[in-house]
């Protein structure tokens, strides 16, 4: 028996262009390869356009997958370094301050804000894929990127047709600490969960803490949820195990989009202290990410600090092996968030055996307990931390990394199919259901 499946390619196929993808980009790059791995599975991919579904070609769309596997993470494939990146590396290869700071492209002063579509048919590359309207009877509906929910009028028009929305949702962030994140995107994700816990068959989460935040925010308004599935997210194989012949300098590293809730305008108050208390052997930080939004007090940092010039850097889009020997050459990672759903860095620094200095919040409390773990707004506390990390790292404990094959296997149980493709059990209109509301959680 072969199933029908739609798989909500909008975010990943909006991301063609890009040379290095964010944390839910690799979430929606697994999911395709999964699926259409499995010989017991027909895969239809479909992208949203004005409020329903259109088929993409088949064959344009696995050429599309297998070109940003080998973009984001395809070891000779990648791309070669640009010179400030290879200046960058160089730096940090060489203690005490350099000569300058290494910058990538600040944002504009104000970035006009695209739809999904806009983006999708700008970032294309190529002759545009043949698409149609008429979608094949499909059992299950795939959603994990977050696309095309605000409304619920595509989730409601396939449970009138019978098919079962499975619908990930990365965490509520937007919802909860709505300070950290665009004006009016509060009210935007507050829909788009709103539309899923109404319509969706099946929610996976990334974390128990998601489901927890999901539950409470459920409670709130009311709702009785469907099924959740809090499973760990897995890992590229870039990030687990140790690097052999990594670079090793005396500086330390931060992944992640800068942002606000990031915290990094803490840890650059931070690094301009210790540059007042070490002079010449303070240590080197580099910012790997994109500049995300509400960056403003990050970026007075970096342009106007004169104690941070030479010191701290900024680079964004490294290739996958480059940012696993960046990270496995530091002292360690930093990681000083005041709130994450799941910080995919963060247990990438323990994959790869890296020491790991995190905030004290839930959800690293739950991925990543083994590593030292401090309250993101002790500033003496951090400063301790870091000293003592540039004299000895912290010792890093056994650590069992999450892995996509474990990822889908619960994935594949709490849908009823048969966890090695071409066998199907529980038909998948008569999902498992596990006690209580969290149907199932996975261990790190």
């Amino acid at each position: 028996m072969t199933l029908s499946v739609l798989f909500d390619a909008s975010r990943l196929v909006s991301r063609a262009d890009r040379t290095a993808p964010t944390g839910v980009d690799r979430v929606c790059l697994a999911y395709a390869e999964w699926l259409l791995s499995r010989s017991d599975l027909a895969v239809t991919a479909v992208r949203t356009r004005k409020e329903k579904l259109v088929a993409l070609d088949p064959v344009w769309f696995r050429d599309c997958v297998r070109g940003l596997r080998a973009r984001w993470t395809g070891g000779a494939s990648e791309r070669a370094l640009t010179s400030d990146e290879q200046r960058l590396i160089a730096a940090l290869a060489t203690p005490g301050r350099a000569p300058e700071s290494i910058m990538g492209t600040p944002p504009p002063p104000t970035v006009a804000r695209t739809g999904a579509a806009s983006r999708l048919w700008r970032f294309l590359s190529g002759p545009q894929p043949r698409q149609t309207s008429v979608l094949p009877d499909g059992a299950l509906y795939f959603n994990v990127g977050h696309t095309g929910l605000v409304d619920a009028t595509i989730l409601a028009s396939l449970a009138a047709r019978g098919v079962e929305r499975i619908v990930m949702l990365h965490d509520l962030i937007p919802i909860t600490h709505p300070e950290f994140c665009r004006p009016g995107d509060g009210d935007k994700h507050r829909e788009r969960v709103l539309s899923t816990l109404r319509h969706a068959s099946r929610i996976l989460v990334n974390s128990r803490y998601t489901a927890h935040e999901l539950l409470a925010f459920a409670a709130r308004e009311g709702l009785d949820p469907p099924p959740i599935d809090a499973i760990h997210l897995g890992l590229e194989p870039s990030f687990v195990g140790a690097r052999n012949g990594a670079p090793t300098g005396r500086y330390f590293v931060h992944v992640g989009t800068i942002e606000a809730r990031k915290n990094l305008a803490f840890l650059l108050t931070l690094w301009r202290r210790l540059a007042e208390q070490l002079g010449t052997e303070a240590p080197q930080l580099v910012l790997i990410g994109r500049y995300g939004w509400e960056n403003e007090a990050v970026l007075d940092h970096l342009e106007r600090s004169p104690p941070l010039r030479g010191l701290v850097h900024q680079a964004s889009d490294l290739p996958d092996t480059v940012l696993a020997d960046l990270m496995a050459g530091a002292c360690a990672v930093l990681a000083p968030s005041s709130v994450e759903g799941f910080d995919l860095p963060a247990v990438e620094a323990c994959a790869l055996g890296i020491p790991l200095i995190a905030s004290d919040i839930p959800a690293h409390r739950e991925l990543v307990p083994g590593a030292l773990l401090i309250d993101p707004l002790d500033g003496v506390g951090w400063l301790a931390a870091i000293e003592a990390a540039m004299r000895r790292p912290p010792e890093t404990p056994p650590y069992s990394a999450p892995s996509w094959s474990d990822h889908f296997a619960k994935v594949s149980g709490a849908l009823g199919l048969d966890p090695v493709p071409g066998a199907v059990g529980t038909p998948p209109d008569q999902p498992a259901r596990a006690m209580g509301r969290i149907a199932s959680a996975s261990s790190s």
